[in-house]
């Protein structure tokens, strides 16, 4: 008896230098986070919550700024301490991972309608593969 065994290909992640690594997991993720955006936009939501009287709405840019500037920190960060240490990057694949699933809960707290609700949270869910294989790409270029 023959038996046939398939093996999924596994992911290819590159091994890139720390400039790469940071500003392409930031493009990545933003254009990815314009894309369910624009789905969300397109799907009736309205992007907009009422705080204390104060309407605000959560613009293409406000998606931009949202997505990039707590990614570019916390990846920066991650990409300067690991000339000391490489290991930070595994620690900072998880504790990035956490935050970004975390904070979905201040945008469920917020009171906006479900579409939006829902497409802010895809938004921060995005920010988890962007930030894994980042800074795996990262750590293969160091250790290569």
């Amino acid at each position: 008896m023959t038996t046939t065994q398939t093996i999924a290909p596994a992911l290819r992640i590159p091994a890139v230098n720390r400039p790469v690594a940071v500003l392409g997991s930031v493009i990545a993720a933003v254009a990815v986070n314009l894309v369910v955006w624009l789905i969300g936009e397109a799907a009736g939501g309205s992007f907009e919550v009422v705080d204390k009287g104060v309407t605000t709405y959560v613009g293409g840019a406000g998606v931009v700024i949202s997505s990039a500037v707590p990614l570019l920190i916390g990846m920066t960060v991650a990409a300067l301490l690991s000339y000391r240490w490489v290991g930070v990057l595994r620690v900072a694949q998880v504790v990035g991972s956490v935050l970004a699933v975390a904070t979905i809960g201040l945008t469920v707290a917020a009171t906006f309608d479900t579409v939006s609700t829902i497409a802010l949270s895809v938004m921060h869910l995005v920010l988890v593969p962007a930030i894994i294989v980042g800074l795996e790409a990262l750590r293969r270029g160091l250790t290569a």
